[in-house]
């Protein structure tokens, strides 16, 4: 209603304006003369502007008549498109011009003016190819989601559209859910355009979480063949899928396909701390040791890890505790300040019974560090050397509420996994997880190898009732050492 008022007042306005500026050049004196054969004609200051409008309606429907005559004269001559170009010039102008303004709403995020506009450039153009992309764009920004699944359905039977309709339809899939049909799109899509980026990622993604590990090592090996991976990034990927591949081979059963892709793994990025883990299992169990040690010392050169420490011990699960403090004291001394090394040694220590010499491998760990495994390791030492109860219970109470340390997180939504994936359980984002201090306060489930690395079996989480800790109690039993790597630690 105001829309409408308002069009009023602006054609009353207009109306008067025009009025007042023909009053005022009646008014005005002088005007235009001119000799035609020998006849003086005399215009007034209102009539000259009029003449000049006239001859400019005139000059413009001279040259309109000029070009329909030329457009007839090809016709006569043979040019049988030449009059239908002459009339479809205005509406190929109109049509471009909507065609612009569609794109031009479409970017300033205004779909049912983009909307709108496709529909007209589609009318006056006739030309799918080019307005098509418009309309499914500008549909899916209006929320039309059935229109634009239509139109990207059209742009598949057409050769030179067919990539954007099966991208299109790609991400519709996605965004519904469909992860298998997205899949399968994806494939026809980067089968079309092999250096897309964009479609290379999806698909590696999506292949990554349907565990299709050989189908991801394809789409990788085109990502490098194509540019648009580098060799180094690419090395560590393609040992990430070749070391999901292998699964667990720890398992009783695993194939040699398995402990072979284990070992690949570990060729292929030899600092990749779970291949090296899975590779060193892979040759236990093909009675190569010698091997699995060259690796495991390899990797913990690098960077030593719990999960490092825990193959290293079950390659002589029948050892007695004093042995593995000296088998593992070469494994020490490739970093010996590191502070994994310092509480593995100490934790080793322990079940071996000599506290003094793990208080002083611990050193300064459990006040500097604030680890959770350095105040267990601490209760478990005073303990060991007949402290008070209310010492033991002190640490214990620290440990309780102290960080856990290291953990793995993803370097993309800063999630924490109490096990190394491929995959990250949150985000769904491919070879993010790193070993790392997470920045916020979140904890992972972990089991005993996390806590007390070398401790095979799940550690009990402390039961606190009423956040009561006074009946708590640190229990370093007698090394046992069948099936384990150093002993049991109990919380009780």
């Amino acid at each position: 209603m105001l829309w409408s008022l308002l069009k009023i007042l602006v054609f009353v306005a207009l109306i008067a304006l025009f009025a007042f500026g023909a009053g005022l050049l009646m008014e005005t004196a002088g005007g235009v003369q001119i000799t035609v054969a020998g006849t003086e004609y005399t215009l007034g200051a209102l009539q000259s502007v009029i003449a000049m409008i006239v001859l400019v309606a005139l000059v413009w429907l001279f040259l309109k008549v000029v070009s329909l005559l030329i457009a007839t004269l090809k016709f006569l001559n043979g040019d049988e498109t030449a009059l239908s170009r002459y009339f479809d010039k205005g509406r190929e102008r109109k049509g471009y011009q909507a065609l612009s303004d569609g794109l031009m709403a479409l970017a300033s995020g205004e779909g049912r003016l983009a909307m709108a506009k496709a529909t007209r450039a589609a009318k006056l153009l006739q030309k799918p190819e080019l307005t098509d992309l418009l309309t499914a764009q500008a549909a899916e920004m209006s929320g039309d989601t059935k229109k634009a699944a239509e139109v990207y359905k059209r742009l598949v039977t057409n050769q030179s559209t067919r990539f954007v309709g099966v991208r299109g339809i790609m991400k519709q899939k996605l965004a519904e859910g469909d992860t298998d049909t997205a899949r399968k799109l994806a494939e026809k899509a980067l089968a079309l355009r092999p250096k897309h980026e964009e479609v290379q990622d999806t698909l590696l993604k999506l292949q990554a979480q349907a565990e299709d590990w050989a189908g991801a090592r394809s789409t990788l090996s085109t990502k490098l063949k194509t540019g648009t991976l580098p060799r180094d990034v690419f090395k560590r990927r393609d040992a990430v899928l070749a070391l999901s591949a292998a699964g667990a081979i720890v398992e009783e059963g695993a194939s040699l396909k398995q402990q072979e892709q284990a070992i690949e793994a570990n060729r292929l990025s030899p600092d990749l701390v779970p291949a090296a883990a899975m590779a060193a299992k892979a040759y236990i169990a093909k009675g190569k040791k010698r091997s699995a040690v060259q690796i495991l010392k390899k990797a913990w050169g690098v960077q030593p890890h719990p999960d490092l420490a825990h193959a290293f011990a079950s390659i002589e699960p029948d050892e007695t505790a004093q042995q593995r403090v000296a088998r593992f004291g070469k494994l020490s001394k490739l970093q010996p300040h590191h502070i994994e090394t310092r509480l593995v040694m100490a934790e080793l220590l322990i079940v071996a019974e000599d506290f003094p010499e793990a208080r002083r491998m611990l050193g300064d760990l459990a006040e500097s560090a604030q680890d959770a495994r350095a105040l267990t390791l601490m209760a478990a030492i005073e303990r060991g050397e007949g402290s008070s109860d209310a010492v033991v219970q002190g640490w214990l109470a620290r440990a309780l509420n102290a960080p856990r340390g290291p953990q793995w997180v993803c370097g993309n939504c800063n999630h924490i996994h109490a096990d190394w994936a491929p995959v990250c359980e949150h985000c769904s984002s491919f070879d993010t997880l790193s070993w790392a201090t997470p920045e916020t306060s979140e904890t992972a489930i972990t089991t005993g190898a996390r806590m007390l690395p070398l401790i095979v079996g799940s550690l009990p989480e402390p039961e606190v009732i009423n956040d009561d800790i006074e009946d708590a109690e640190v229990v370093v039993p007698e090394a046992e050492l069948e099936g384990s790597a150093v002993g049991e630690a109990e919380v009780k």
